[in-house]
């Protein structure tokens, strides 16, 4: 078994033990096993690949190709390179934070726990997948959980919100398809046979033409999963329903998707339609990153705030993949990193905030650094790292981007550029406001007087999380250098 398939297997065996199981007690024990595994898997495989990266200058790593459908040339084909190496990594770190945070779940336990491994494993999937078609159906795995993890257990209108984050991400998918089915047409354009092999399709010269029409359904077919203004609605309310796991896993990987399909499809197989559409979409995408911010400030449920918040952040990652350099491109994989970090961190914190005191109203809180100040210092931390504090993941992220954008010496990107940048002021403004409503001040309700402790799981959970927002901070080169390695070849079809 290859070391890349096992991210695929490993989930499923999981599944398979889950449901071997009953009770609570086995259930997240098993799931607790399955995601230590692929935990471990993870962090072997950034070692492998480092290993691996210093004897080869191959593209892709740990490839590996079997055919699937011969006549239509589908073929199980994965590889992995320095991005899709870190992604893997903040998926394997979450899924176990998210084990340990949903430790209490009494309701299904078996069932959730089964939902949230099929996720993890089309994500997995997906970052692997080097063959259009494969890429595709791991996405709709990797999408489908979320309907019932949601729509079952999550909180308010939880049905409304299922629906219209499924119906939205479907209708993405449908235009996505398209996008992909035109790219597999246009494959043989040099006169070979069709294929849906992503190296492949990068050495054909696709007609100009083809590449203008099917750039933006790829890009926007992707990007609505990345949050992508005008198409973010979905968001927020998926948030404000689902679970605490859930709202991680949600935010903190699969959102990431987007930005990786576009860098992976959109951008690496159709350049030419890339730089005829990229003035309309950094315009959307600035537009997100601005309105996210001040949206988020007219906030006062925590995880509206924090979905408005990824709204602003991700918007960055689109942004900066439409300036076309290194060291955006560099900054957008970082952003991806250190969003996906920090945000599952959020979730979880305001998950052990509402489970404690029954609201996440901001202006129904206080004072709260005196009665569960583990959980106080930890929100502060998070919050230091979405603002862009130097130390934290966050800074090396949104200096790569801005600097990267920045280096153009065309008007209009440095003006949306400098638009753009403006968003982190306004991150600080509500980030500073919840601190001080929230943590700050008396205590405004006796009864957070006698509020649980933080558990020893909780602790677990929140500690996954926090230590690589601050080690990438403190020590980004090794993980800069490794992403930054595999975005040459990307690049390659962009000279503006």
């Amino acid at each position: 078994m290859d070391i890349l398939s096992l991210f695929v297997l490993v989930p499923i065996l999981t599944i398979l033990g889950l449901l071997a199981v009953k009770g609570l007690q086995q259930s997240r024990m098993v799931s607790l096993i399955g995601s230590v595994v692929q935990f471990a898997m993870a962090i072997n495989l950034i070692f492998a690949y480092l290993r691996e990266r210093a004897q080869s200058d191959e593209l892709m790593l740990f490839t590996r190709d079997l055919t699937w459908f011969k006549s239509f040339n589908i073929h199980y084909n994965i590889g992995v390179d320095g991005v899709s190496v870190a992604l893997i990594s903040l998926t394997a770190i979450v899924v176990l934070a998210g084990v340990f945070i949903s430790w209490k779940m009494e309701e299904l336990p078996k069932e959730f726990f089964i939902s949230l491994i099929v996720l993890s494993a089309g994500v997995y999937g997906f970052f692997i997948s080097i063959d259009l078609f494969t890429m595709f159906v791991f996405y709709e795995i990797a999408v489908i959980p979320m309907y019932l993890l949601i729509g079952i257990w999550g909180t308010g209108p939880k049905e409304y919100s299922a629906m219209k984050l499924t119906l939205m991400l479907m209708g993405a998918s449908a235009i996505l398809l398209v996008g992909i089915l035109g790219i597999y047409f246009n494959s043989n354009a040099d006169g070979g046979a069709l294929t849906f092999n992503i190296l492949e399709i990068a050495k054909v010269s696709i007609p100009v033409a083809a590449q203008k029409l099917f750039f933006p359904m790829t890009f926007i077919g992707f990007a609505v999963l990345g949050a992508l203004f005008p198409f973010h609605t979905w968001s927020p309310d998926g948030h404000a329903s689902a679970p605490t796991a859930v709202s991680m896993l949600h935010a903190g990987v699969l959102m990431k998707l987007g930005g990786y399909g576009v860098f992976r499809v959109a951008m690496f197989l159709l350049p030419e339609g890339a730089l005829h559409w990229d003035t309309f979409f950094i315009v959307l995408a600035a537009i997100g990153v601005i309105y996210g911010a001040f949206a988020a400030i007219q906030q006062t449920d925590l995880k509206y705030i924090n979905a408005y918040s990824s709204v602003s952040h991700l918007g960055m990652v689109l942004f900066a993949l439409l300036m076309f350099n290194k060291t955006a491109w560099n900054g957008a994989i970082l952003q991806s990193l250190s969003h996906g970090f920090m945000t599952a961190l959020f979730f979880a914190l305001i998950g052990m905030i509402y489970g404690r005191t029954h609201t996440r109203d901001i202006h129904k809180l206080g004072g709260l650094l005196k009665v569960i100040p583990f959980i106080s210092v930890v929100y502060v931390i998070a919050g230091m790292a979405s603002l862009g504090l130097p130390g934290f993941s966050g800074f090396v992220a949104e200096m790569n981007i801005f600097v990267g954008a920045f280096e153009h010496e065309d008007l209009f990107r440095r003006i949306a550029t400098i638009v753009s940048v403006s968003a982190i002021v306004v991150t600080a403004v509500y980030i500073l406001r919840v601190v001080g409503t929230m943590l700050m001040g008396p205590v405004t309700n006796n009864e957070y007087l006698k509020l649980e402790k933080v558990t020893w799981y909780e602790k677990i959970g929140i500690l996954l999380l926090l230590i690589p927002i601050t080690g990438i901070g403190i020590a980004p080169l090794w993980l800069s250098e490794m992403i930054r390695e595999s975005l040459t070849p990307f690049l390659q079809g962009f000279i503006i």
